[in-house]
């Protein structure tokens, strides 16, 4: 007797990640659009105990999803996690190991802000386990972090920097280009800084006006047209290319061996737990994949999460958006992706993708072999349009954050 797979079965489980948001920052930034909370309090710290707590229970409460299953990455995100002190971060990381199995050689990412710098924070951090830093400079422009609302100038930066190169093999610095009344040549002077901390990975992001920011509201003036922001990512990738890094990624460069793990496994369509406030997640199973967001707002989230209801909201991805939410996070490399893994991690057929890949190449977006396609430096350019030839009028793809 021959049993026939439900349709769209996968036939092993991708890598598995974990993502955890600490939500607060001391400042919001007008750019930003992530769920990030400012924190006033008379000792200027965080609710560190309770919020970890309720992460424990958001975790206990999630790990019948994924028993079994080890961790190849943890990437701890805000809003900034740096505000969290070294002993907190401790206690995260032991608690999170006491409940889930990690890979021995498990990339662990903290995000971190030069504004919460201090001397020997980040040696703390290491000791705790964190064995990869980003951080989020933007500028070493002191007019241009005050017009970014940023809360250090550039001799914080700079310290900070140094700080992590002190104690980390790998770190990432974070630089925003395209910002108001930037010229190419101030870009240099920006890119020549950053480069000059020979840093294992660069992500540059194009400034882009996001709605609900304060930004969409009151729009900075004098930013740089079109054709200047081309200019500057062309310089960019030139640049980076010259100082011997790759642009492996649309906005992620790195020297050989300092790719983010983490990251790659969004990209190459794997799974993630998600936990904490407004923390998406990502999980497949044999016969389904299963999209879930936590409760936003920090103080719901945690009340929630204490009574075992943490998850605000989860549906199954149809099959019919499969692909485009697979090409969504794929084609952002610029190495592609292989034919199989599309099979492998959609539960799909090529057939399901083969009039856009067709399209794709007519159009000088994409090129392929008989084992992986990958986007043209015009697919790469015009992203959007190339990941579009993907949507189903079903789809309900959701864009992952690049997180470093």
């Amino acid at each position: 007797m021959i049993t026939l797979s439900r349709p769209g079965a996968l036939a092993a489980l991708p890598p598995l990640s974990l993502y955890v948001h600490l939500p607060w920052c001391l400042k919001k930034c007008p750019y930003c659009d992530f769920n990030s909370h400012e924190f006033a309090a008379a000792d200027g710290s965080p609710p560190e105990s309770a919020y970890i707590d309720a992460l424990m229970a958001d975790l206990e409460a999630s790990l019948p999803l994924v028993w079994g299953r080890r961790i190849h990455s943890v990437f701890i995100g805000g809003g900034t996690p740096s505000l969290f002190s070294p002993a907190a971060i401790d206690r995260l990381l032991a608690d999170i190991r006491a409940r889930l199995p990690l890979e021995h050689f498990c990339e662990i990412t903290l995000e971190a802000n030069p504004g919460t710098f201090e001397k020997d924070r980040f040696k703390g951090f290491r000791e705790a386990g964190v064995n990869r830093l980003s951080i989020g400079v933007q500028s070493f422009d002191d007019a241009r972090l005050k017009a970014l609302g940023r809360v250090h100038d550039s001799a914080q930066a700079m310290a900070a920097i140094e700080e992590a190169r002190q104690c980390f093999e790998t770190f990432n610095l974070d630089l925003m280009y395209a910002l108001p009344g930037q010229s190419l040549a101030d870009l240099q002077r920006e890119l020549t800084t950053a480069l000059s901390f020979q840093p294992p990975h660069l992500s540059l992001y194009h400034l882009t006006i996001e709605p609900n920011t304060r930004f969409a509201n009151e729009p900075p003036a004098n930013l740089p047209d079109d054709d200047t922001a081309f200019d500057m990512l062309d310089h960019l990738v030139a640049a980076t290319q010259a100082a011997g890094m790759k642009r492996y990624e649309v906005s992620a460069y790195a020297r050989p061996g300092h790719e983010s793990a983490h990251n790659l496994n969004y990209w190459q369509f794997g799974d993630y737990l998600g936990i904490g406030a407004g923390a998406h997640g990502k999980i497949s199973f044999p016969d389904r994949i299963v999209r879930t967001v936590k409760w936003r707002e920090p103080r719901t989230y945690m009340d929630q999460a204490l009574q075992g209801h943490a998850t605000s909201n989860e549906h199954e991805v149809p099959l019919k958006a499969r692909p485009f939410e697979y090409m969504l996070n794929a084609l952002r490399l610029t190495d592609g992706f292989e034919l199989s893994r599309f099979m492998e991690r959609t539960g799909l057929t090529l057939a399901a993708i083969q009039k856009p890949l067709e399209q794709a190449e007519r159009k000088g977006l994409l090129a392929r072999d008989l084992a992986r396609a990958w986007p043209t430096a015009r697919g790469l350019d015009f992203l959007s349009d190339l990941q579009a030839l993907f949507l189903d009028d079903e789809s309900t793809g959701e864009a992952t954050r690049p997180l470093i």
